[in-house]
């Protein structure tokens, strides 16, 4: 049995302000195991994001971890000091590209001060810089980049290029598990195809050990994951291998999200499989419905989805999950 790197347990995460409350985060129950790349799937808005910043302890001001348990290679991040997370557990252990991560780089200071404050900022002491340049420059070849990067300002590289060097600075101490938001949706095709294999080839090569990847583009995951979950109004919906839920998704809103999507497939309309769109809107988290959240756009609604909450539902082999009431009651 496969070890959890990543163990979430009933997280919740609101963000709280002058506009009331969002319930992003809302019980989510996930693993992650040592070796695997689990994606994240769902439409914008979902909670995706959300669920991405408070696994890596990174959350904005306004957004609370509200309860739930969030272990990450044995560490419970949310119920250690501060100083424990920032030396043993971010960075060395857990690391974090965000979305829209090209934008961190410093644009005044070139790639090599940026490093310098970055490892200052981890360690707590001001590093070598021919040091931090060599080693730097070894770790960057292996992401398809030559030394000479880091003598550049982030205006003088293309945005593959700057995404890759985000990608090497964040696993420049071979964290265990990294978790990357959205790090393709800014790039071309060959790029993206670049970036994967990079992010593959770092894996292979034991730098990282396991990905989070979220995503909303479902051809990407398949591409890159073992495993994927699936997330609709702060909460996991379905997971399962990843070539399973895309072939047979069990949830209404999986169903849904495979249905939506664009496909090059010579025999897709031979099969009856045309594009569809979800009717409805994902709705407000300020005010959630009750019950199953998915209620109000399924087309299999029944009277107890609307007022109680459906419980996961594993499969006998327990590679397959999913939250819907049409499942505990034998299936449709």
């Amino acid at each position: 049995m496969a070890d959890h790197l990543l163990e979430i347990e009933d997280l919740k995460g609101y963000y709280r302000g002058t506009f009331g409350v969002v319930y992003g985060v809302d019980g989510v129950t996930l693993t992650l195991d040592s070796g695997e790349v689990l994606g994240l799937a769902g439409e914008s808005g979902c909670g995706k994001s959300t669920l991405a910043e408070l696994v890596s302890a990174t959350p904005p001001r306004t957004l609370r971890y509200e309860g739930g348990k969030i272990i990450v290679d044995g560490f419970d991040i949310y119920h250690i000091s501060p100083e424990i997370l920032r030396k043993e557990v971010k960075c060395k252990r857990m690391a974090y590209v965000p979305q829209a991560s090209m934008e961190s780089l410093n644009p005044v200071k070139k790639i090599s001060r940026f490093l310098m404050d970055v490892m200052k900022e981890r360690t707590g002491e001001k590093p070598k810089e021919e040091e931090v340049i060599k080693m730097a420059g070894e770790h960057f070849k292996k992401l398809g980049l030559e030394p000479w990067v880091l003598d550049r300002y982030p205006f003088e590289l293309s945005g593959g290029m700057k995404q890759r060097v985000v990608i090497g600075i964040s696993t420049l101490w071979n964290p265990k598990l990294l978790i990357v938001d959205e790090p393709t949706s800014a790039l071309d095709v060959v790029s993206q195809k670049n970036m994967i294999r990079a992010l593959l080839d770092l894996k292979q090569a034991n730098i990282i050990e396991s990905i989070l990847f979220i995503s909303h583009d479902i051809s990407t995951l398949r591409q890159i994951c073992d495993r994927f979950a699936v997330m609709y109004a702060g909460k996991i919906v379905e997971t399962g291998a990843t070539d399973e839920i895309i072939n047979s998704p069990l949830h209404p809103y999986t169903q849904g999200l495979m249905t939506s999507i664009v496909s090059y497939e010579p025999k897709r309309r031979e099969r009856g499989r045309y594009i569809k769109s979800i009717p409805g809107e994902h709705p407000d988290l300020r005010n959630p419905p009750p019950g199953c959240r998915f209620h109000p756009r399924c087309p299999y609604t029944m009277d107890i989805c609307r007022s109680e909450a459906p419980p996961i539902i594993t499969s006998e082999r327990g590679a397959r999950e999913v939250s819907c009431w049409l499942y505990s009651r034998g299936g449709r």
